[in-house]
Order: C-alpha cells, then structure tokens, then sequence
C-alpha cells in the first residue's frame, strides 16, 4: 500500500467504528508487567471513603500503580486517617517503604474536607500532607493531585495524574471529542459532530485544542478554547488542512495543506490568517511535531521512496533524516524534556510502538501488539498513552518508557481513539 493510501488508511480508521458515547462515563485499569525497581507503598482507605461519592483511596491506588513507579502493598484490613500515626514495624513486615493514609468528610455547606498523609515508615517519619475543602465535583482532581503529591516526593519527578488527556469516538453517526482525566475517568464532551474529528493537539498552556474537523465536507483546522468552548476557524485553505502542531510559544501552529498541490508543511498564526510554506519537496510531507524548545519541526516524509521522520528548523531550513531503522516510520511524537522521540513503525505488516533515544539514536520496540497509533507523551516524559487493537476493538493504553509496564484505558465495551496527553495545569 502506498503511503498516500496509508494515510488515507488511518484518517479513516480514526473515526470508524469508535464506540457508543455512554460507554465512557467510567473507565477501567488493567495494569500488566513488572518494574524491576518499583517502590513498595501502601495507600489505606481513607476514613470516610465507604460514605463518600469518589473513593479517594482507591483513585490514589490506582494512579500510583499505572505510573510503574510502585508496587503496591495490601493495606485492606487496616484503616488509619491522618492524624494517627502509623505502627511503622507493622508495615515494615509487609514490605512496605511507605504508606498514604487519609480522610473524607461532607461538610454542612455540601462541600467535603479532604486530608491526608505520607509516611515513610522505613524511617518512621511523617514526609508531608495536605488538605482541601472542595465541592463534590473534584473529588477525583483532588485524588489525583494527592497522587502527585505522593509521586513527587518519593520519585523526584513531577507527577501527572491530575493532567488531562483529549480523545475521539464515534456513535452511531455521532463524533465525540473528549477531555478526561490522565487515567480516562471523569470524560466531558469538548465538541460533537455528525462528521469527523481527528488529530486534537494541546496547546502548550492546555488552555485550547487544536483539531481537524470534516464537517465542512473537508478535512479543515479549528482551535477550541476548552474552558467555554468558542472555537475559531484557523485553516480552510484550497484541497486539505491536516495535522496541525503547536509550536512550545503557543502563538503558531504548523500544519498541512495541499493547497499547491501535494501535501506540504506550512506554519501560521494560531489566530489563522496566511500561511507561509516550510517545506518545498515533491513528495508527501505531514505529520509535523515540534520540538520542546522549539529548535526543530520533526515531520514524516516520503522523500526518500518510503516514510521515513526527519527533522528541520522552523524556518524549513536544514532538513534531515531522523530515522533509519526499518523502511515505514510514521506518528512522530517528543518527549518534553526533549529526550525522546516516539513513533510507529510498520514491522512485518503491524504498526509497532517504538522509542528513539535522540542522543544515541538507540530504538526500542515497546509493543508487541500490531495496529499502534497516535503516541504522546505525559508532559514529565515518564508515560506515553497511544491508541491500539486489542481482542479485535480499539483501546488507549499508557506504558512506561521501559515497555515493562502497560495500563489499559478501556470503556464498557467501546472503541477510543486519536489520545493527546495534555501539558502540566496550574493548581
């Protein structure tokens, strides 16, 4: 198959038979694999959580497991709030290096007080808390930053869980764009179409999304301000507008158009207006992504006779090819702390997963699975999420940069698609 059919391949595969949109109200997390250093930690029920709308506890639990960082210790029979200080030999017999306790309660005005505490028990000390006075409605954001909280401290790095990522489906004749939590819970409906929605892009500031809509009978670029869902019209030039990228200053986006002919690579004021050509091949150019500091526009080409990832300036200027092993490398996708560069490549007839170490050009094979798509990274660089195949239906997963551990993010019986992992929000 050609890669101008390839592509026509997947644009059709991102809005076909997607799932019903009541199938996402909840999601749930099937971890698999083993980390070789996982840090053994203990999350108890938080009192109050058998009364309580959200179980606090259990959200924790779960992030902290699909994050691969952790492993985590039984802590059911047991129940602590934070102000009761743990028996620390206790949890040391079960393995435990820490151990998360906490507490819900609904207050009189209907809003509820939530606390908690870490504990390392290995030294018996108290390594911080928390506590919010929130109402109903973010109970799971809480949970997650609780999460964060925890992660931050015992990892070093920056936690993720209360980010948000953006996806697709479809029902019936029905298009959905989707925000929800990192872990895919908690879904708002961004837009809703009876024609297609592919390729949403997050701003840097994750304050808009960037999409490509068909409702115009072809495929044109919108922006969507996320918080009161206005959106503006910013790419309906001549033949197709495609894949649109952010550039890290939020003020331009690259995008593709075939306006003069093939599909080429130009960039334009996130505001629309004219767009200025970057590249001037005769062959296909598409799927751009910038790097985070901004050096470089990373696109696929056929140039060479097969797609292939290569990178330029900004300017189009100093074009070079990027990957070299296998001949079909599409979806390219950077790190944010510019490491990293994921992408998908055709192997023996299956789109696989695979992560480049930009420094030493080392590619790992990440899946063994044989239809990926639409890689990104979670904005600490630990996680990718990415659409695949499983047991015949489409399904977003997260695995760690390792491919050792693999989360799957999977409705009642429905399809996702086409995950973008939005940036860091201010608290």
């Amino acid at each position: 198959m050609g890669f101008t059919a390839q592509l026509c391949r997947r644009a059709a595969l991102s809005v076909l038979a997607l799932a019903s949109v009541g199938a996402f109200a909840q999601f749930r997390v099937e971890v698999s694999g083993v980390g070789l250093t996982q840090l053994p930690i203990a999350v108890a029920a938080f009192r109050g959580d058998d009364q309580a709308p959200q179980k606090m506890g259990g959200i924790v639990q779960s992030d902290l497991q699909r994050s691969g960082q952790f492993r985590l210790v039984d802590a059911s029979a047991l129940a602590y709030d934070e102000s009761t200080r743990p028996d620390v030999a206790l949890w040391r017999q079960k393995g435990a290096d820490s151990l998360v306790t906490g507490s819900i309660a609904r207050l009189a005005d209907g809003r509820f007080d939530v606390r908690f505490r870490l504990w390392d028990v290995v030294r018996g000390q108290d390594v911080g808390g928390q506590s919010y006075v929130i109402p109903q409605a973010d109970l799971r954001l809480v949970a997650h930053r609780v999460a964060d909280f925890v992660y931050e401290r015992l990892t070093g790095d920056k936690g993720i869980f209360s980010t948000r990522i953006a996806y697709v489906t479809k029902a019936a004749q029905h298009y959905n764009l989707w925000v929800a939590d990192a872990d895919g819970e908690n879904a708002q409906s961004a837009l809703t179409s009876p024609e297609p929605i592919i390729s949403p892009a997050w701003s840097p500031n994750g304050a808009q999304l960037a999409y490509v809509s068909f409702e115009s009978r072809k495929p044109v670029v919108y922006v969507h301000e996320v918080a009161t869902g206005k959106r503006r019209l910013v790419a309906n030039f001549k033949g197709s507008n495609s894949a649109p990228a952010w550039a890290p200053d939020g003020r331009s986006l690259a995008v593709t158009l075939s306006r003069d002919g093939s599909s080429q690579l130009y960039a334009l004021d996130a505001n629309g207006g004219e767009a200025r050509r970057l590249t001037q091949s005769g062959s296909i150019d598409t799927e751009p992504a910038y790097s985070p500091d901004g050096r470089y526009i990373y696109f696929v080409s056929d140039r060479g006779g097969a797609p292939q990832i290569y990178r330029m300036a900004p300017s189009g200027a100093a074009v070079e090819r990027v990957t070299f092993s296998g001949n079909y490398n599409i979806s390219p996708a950077l790190s944010p702390d510019g490491r990293w560069l994921a992408y998908i490549s055709r192997v023996g007839g299956a789109f696989k997963l695979h992560l480049m170490e930009l420094s030493s050009g080392a590619v790992t094979a990440l899946t063994d699975s044989t239809a990926d798509e639409s890689p990104s990274f979670a904005p600490n660089s630990r996680l990718l999420v990415f659409a695949t195949h499983q047991q015949g239906k489409e399904a977003l997963m997260t695995t760690t940069l390792d491919g050792k551990i693999k989360a799957k993010l999977a409705g009642q019986g429905g399809d996702i698609r086409e995950p973008d992992w939005g940036p860091f929000q201010k608290q």
